[in-house]
């Protein structure tokens, strides 16, 4: 019997083995949010679309002096870690929908609805890109989730046309063939700022985001496979840049013109003098021998790597 325990309790101790071997020399983040002054980051989801990881899909939360004002995507699960996280709808001033993929998407809809519980009156501003190839443009997305005659979830349409004591959604569609950077969000209270950037996603119409509060800057390069010099640009001087480490280095196909390899993000992160670099969407191709990609990563970029786990927290200052 006590045999048995002894070797129950060290089965418990390897998955905590290889999480510690695996991210050695990287970066320790706060264990809970929000500081009370100041910004910061927090991972709701840091998976990728396949329900083996234990992680949420792609979604992630800025904090002002204690409060959530920012969402970007809203991938499976991120409802859950929104819920965990204690944000509240009523603080929440904007969400930025990188690209119309399910593990960036799918919990949209049951954002609005649990927000729908709330107090809230004052819009809120959606932004996200426009349609390409066999993806719909944000306006199309909202009135295939929401529109009163057709809307999967019809019931919810007053988010729409701001009837039935529910905030109007504010929807900004970013024209993906335009390369440069557009103002999506301006906030005089809070003195945030929100920029979108189109970014190459194989034929997916993509979206980065800068917020910016303050002082402090973070960028959300979204799915991207790297290959655009305007997005290096766009995240100049970033005091964090979030960056999907999806595919391993040496990846083909459709993989690689969809993402950027481990090689390619040290690059993007160096060139664009970041002071902190975020690794997160992981897979389990990324994962699968994660301890070589992060090498590859700092051989190209020599500033601090933290690696996303759920509800982590990650100051900017």
């Amino acid at each position: 019997m006590a045999t048995n325990k002894v070797r129950r309790a060290f089965a418990a101790l390897i998955p905590l083995i290889v999480t510690c071997a695996a991210t050695a020399a990287i970066a320790a983040t706060p264990a809970s949010c929000p500081p009370t002054a100041g910004v910061a980051l927090q991972i709701l989801g840091s998976g990728g679309p396949i329900a083996d990881d234990a992680r949420a899909s792609s979604g992630y939360l800025v904090w002002i002096d204690g409060i959530a004002v920012a969402m970007i995507d809203t991938g499976g699960g991120t409802f859950l870690r929104y819920g965990e996280s204690g944000a509240k709808f009523t603080d929440l001033d904007f969400v930025g929908l990188s690209h119309f993929h399910t593990d960036h998407s799918a919990d949209f809809p049951a954002l609005l609805k649990s927000g729908s519980f709330s107090a809230r009156e004052r819009g809120l501003t959606v932004a996200g890109p426009g349609a390409g190839g066999p993806f719909p443009g944000l306006e199309a997305f909202l009135q295939s989730m929401l529109g009163k005659q057709h809307g999967a979830y019809g019931y919810l349409s007053a988010y729409l046309d701001g009837s039935g004591n529910l905030p109007l959604i504010d929807s900004v569609e970013i024209d993906v063939d335009k390369s440069d950077a557009v103002t999506v969000y301006s906030g005089a209270e809070n003195k945030m700022q929100i920029d979108a950037l189109p970014v190459p996603h194989g034929i997916v119409p993509a979206l980065s985001f800068k917020v910016r509060a303050g002082d402090s800057s973070i960028v959300f390069a979204s799915d991207q496979n790297g290959g655009s010099h305007d997005f290096v640009e766009f995240a100049q001087g970033a005091d964090v840049l979030v960056m999907h480490m999806v595919v391993p280095e040496g990846v083909t196909g459709i993989g690689r013109r969809l993402h950027a390899p481990p090689s390619v993000i040290g690059d993007i992160a160096q060139e664009a003098g970041v002071d902190t670099l975020v690794l997160s969407h992981f897979m389990a191709r990324s994962l699968r021998d994660l301890d070589t990609n992060i090498k590859i990563v700092k051989q190209h970029f020599d500033g601090r790597i933290i690696l996303a786990n759920d509800l982590d927290c990650i100051a900017t200052n």
